[in-house]
């Protein structure tokens, strides 16, 4: 076990144990001590603490030989790698048994905490758990120690401009780009770093690791998506609702509601919002628009109970995203459905790779006019409305950390024990596979 910022030994003198032990004199008589120092007399106390001093002298020397015999079994057939008594107290033991995943930060980021070393995998009881994760690239004597090295996508324009990067890079590593965030938000247009990622851990289903939003499963609870062909089940073939769950969607009165906190997007979202706003107010119906974007209110600290009342009361959710990229759909589609309402999407992706037919209304192929009568006549035909609800007796939808077999970050450690390391491919077309055609003219 590897324990940072903490040595391995710590000094036990021998005053200390004898204090430990209590072997002193409580009663100081100076007559008497004299007397012990000029005669030696072995009485039962001072025989007492010879043998706890001659004990605590063993402990030491058992306890580095102990150490010693630990640090033999290590790894240290790496090249980079030796057993180091006096390497800085900053260093930890490399362990050939771990992999080293460090984070390359830019330092001129607000430090965010979370937990570091191999706690986040073993607390996510992930299949593979030998991944030590931190952002000290300095914390192993030597950087190629580091299996995998992740570069955040946000971070790319001070990296290019800075020339904030690893000084040098060894063949077995992993250089990966990471991002959660939009393509089409978060352009990357140098050159630079064409053939310079080993590995792409994005929302791009294309990725070498997808990072993932949502998780899908059938019903033997197997993952079956999201992937770019997916084999739906007809929405005709589809069981029908049972009468529990049509019973649970009368008690629904609101047409829609919408949580959102950005209210200028690169999707300009909030303009299609308005203008269904006017065409909804035709069929006298109202969106609920829910946080910084509207006038209600729904704090995260109740997200809960806010979802209860989507569950309740809403006939659709707006998952509208912020960004329109191809593939980028995020978690607030789940909002939806994991709450019995239908999904109104907006996005740039590809939504047959997400979702069934007949499960959700797209917003940009019906636009504002046409999706708030398509809404207006869901509302009003309980049959019709049912109906997009069949897909929840074969398919479910969850978040990626529910589960340590979709967890990103297991898929991470997984990755980094089962991919092999003695090649160095990268990907000589960054650019062009990370960007939209638009951004980098």
């Amino acid at each position: 076990m590897i324990f940072r910022g903490m040595a391995f030994h710590k000094h036990i003198s021998i005053s200390h144990v004898l204090r430990n032990n209590s072997c002193h004199y409580t009663n100081h008589d100076p007559t008497r001590m004299f007397f012990f120092k000029r005669l030696f007399i072995p009485t039962k106390l001072t025989k007492l603490c010879y043998a706890l001093i001659i004990s605590a002298l063993m402990l030491v020397i058992l306890c580095r030989l102990h150490y010693k015999h630990k640090m033999k079994k290590l790894d240290v057939s790496s090249e980079f790698f030796q057993d180091d008594e006096n390497q800085p107290a900053n260093f930890i033991p490399y362990d050939g048994n771990l992999r080293y995943i460090v984070r390359w930060v830019n330092p001129t980021n607000k430090i965010i905490e979370y937990v570091d070393g191999s706690r986040l995998f073993v607390m996510k009881s992930c299949s593979w758990n030998n991944c030590y994760l931190t952002d000290n690239s300095n914390i192993l004597n030597s950087f190629s120690g580091f299996s995998v090295v992740l570069f955040d996508g946000p971070d790319m324009n001070y990296f290019e401009t800075s020339k904030h990067l690893p000084k040098a890079r060894s063949q077995h590593q992993k250089f990966v780009f990471v991002s959660g965030d939009a393509a089409s938000s978060l352009p990357i247009c140098n050159d630079m770093w064409n053939d310079y990622f080993n590995w792409t851990w994005t929302y791009k289903l294309d990725s070498d690791m997808v990072w993932k939003y949502i998780v899908i499963r059938d019903v033997n609870g197997k993952i079956i998506g999201p992937k770019k062909d997916m084999n739906w089940i007809k929405p005709e073939n589809m069981l029908p609702v049972d009468s529990a769950f049509i019973m649970k969607l009368r008690t629904k009165t609101k047409i829609a509601a919408w949580f959102a906190s950005n209210c200028k997007t690169d999707s300009q979202r909030e303009n299609f919002v308005k203008e269904l706003e006017v065409y909804l107010s035709e069929y006298n119906l109202e969106l609920d628009i829910y946080g910084d974007c509207g006038k209600l209110n729904c704090p995260r600290v109740i997200m809960g109970r806010c979802l209860e009342m989507l569950e309740k009361d809403y006939f659709f959710y707006l998952a509208f995203e912020n960004a329109l990229s191809e593939d980028y759909v995020t978690d607030i589609l789940l909002h939806a459905l994991k709450h019995d309402t239908v999904p109104v999407v907006f996005g740039g992706a590809n939504y047959t790779r997400f979702l069934p037919d007949n499960a959700y209304l797209n917003a940009q192929e019906y636009g504002p006019e046409g999706l708030a009568r398509r809404m207006f006549e869901l509302m009003h035909s309980p049959s019709k409305y049912q109906k997009l609800f069949r897909w929840r007796n074969h398919y479910s939808y969850h978040s990626h950390d529910e589960s340590p077999d979709s967890d990103n970050f297991c898929n991470l450690c997984a990755a980094a024990n089962k991919y092999r390391f003695d090649n160095d491919l990268r990907k000589t077309n960054f650019k062009s596979w990370w960007n939209t055609k638009d951004k980098c003219k």
